[in-house]
């Protein structure tokens, strides 16, 4: 039999895998979409109770988190009737559907692509889908600034923070952190409607993704060295500027990336037509061009492969520990 630590070490090998080779697939029934449909109607619910925002906003996170955590673990303990064969399998699958390093990357790419034929309406346009910002009065620069924006800031809610609940719980607390993410999304906004409706669902996002902020913090350097880039410099302006950012999480990488690149990130942005003025991260020692995005890329897929090993290795590390003083056990 196998150790329950390497299953879930082999499940997620297989999910990093399957993202690298396929992508986050692109189908009705995707978890996170069913997410999104749950989050909805739970919505609607609660709201026609005419409850406290404030108490709304708890039952709603609790709700949608809980459950999607008790509806996984109940899907893998059916799997599990199957053998360990069809657990591990089950298993990557919902890690693979948590993380999604491939098409972060395929993307940012198709917008670059449209920036190379200069048909900057296109580009703008398929910027709006991995973007929360007005895109539709961009410049070229300012279209290259927020796809390496977006590519950086979603290395951590995209990639790592799944990858980093994978190692610390498995399948159900990946999928129950792509709740806490989806619900951030879609409430956590801070217009009128959402400000307090949504106000535990951001709460309990900027909580989750603490941890892994802070340790693309430290990887992300060792990524830029790797890519030939100014890892000193990344180093240096994730802790100088990480923290400018209105968000406690989303500052740290793109610092980071900003400080790799010798660019500055941040200045005004429109959402919903009211201008934004965001803090400026980076200096601005290198003009942003259409190689910008490819380095971005390069260094958030290279981060997340030292993050995979990080992981493999201490889980490894622990679980050899935990044999030599109780004995090796298997279930």
């Amino acid at each position: 039999m196998i150790n329950l630590a390497y299953t879930g070490l082999i499940q997620i090998a297989i999910a990093y895998t399957l993202d690298l080779v396929i992508g986050d697939p692109q189908w009705v029934y995707h978890p996170v979409r069913l997410i999104g449909r749950f989050i909805g109607g739970i919505e609607r619910i609660l709201r026609r109770l005419f409850l406290p925002d404030r108490l709304a906003s708890i039952l709603l996170t609790v709700i949608v988190v809980a459950g999607t955590y008790l509806i996984t673990y109940g899907l893998i303990e059916s799997a599990r009737q199957w053998g360990s064969f069809c657990t591990i399998l089950f298993g990557a699958g919902v890690i693979y559907c948590a993380i999604s390093v491939k098409s972060l990357g395929n993307e940012a790419k198709r917008v670059k692509t449209f920036l190379k034929k200069n048909d900057l309406g296109s580009a703008r346009r398929a910027l709006s889908y991995i973007v929360g910002r007005d895109t539709a009065h961009l410049n070229e620069e300012q279209v290259i600034r927020a796809c390496v924006e977006t590519v950086a800031e979603n290395s951590v809610d995209s990639i790592l923070s799944p990858l980093f609940y994978s190692f610390l719980g498995g399948p159900c607390a990946a999928m129950a952190y792509r709740a806490v993410n989806t619900l951030d999304s879609m409430v956590g906004h801070k217009d009128e409607k959402y400000i307090r409706f949504g106000w535990a669902s951001a709460r309990l996002d900027d909580a989750a993704n603490y941890i892994p902020a802070r340790i693309s913090a430290l990887l992300i350097p060792v990524a830029s060295f790797l890519c030939g880039c100014d890892y000193k410099a990344s180093l240096k302006i994730a802790f100088r500027d990480g923290r400018k950012h209105q968000s406690p999480n989303s500052g740290i990488p793109e610092a980071a990336v900003a400080g790799a690149l010798g660019i500055q990130l941040g200045g005004p942005s429109t959402y919903q037509g009211e201008i934004l003025e965001k803090p400026l991260i980076g200096d601005a020692q290198n003009q942003l061009t259409l190689r910008s995005i490819d380095m971005a890329i390069m260094i958030v897929h290279i981060t997340s492969l030292l993050f995979l090993a990080f992981g493999i290795g201490s889980v490894m590390c622990l679980q050899y520990l935990l044999n030599c003083i109780t004995g090796p056990a298997a279930i």
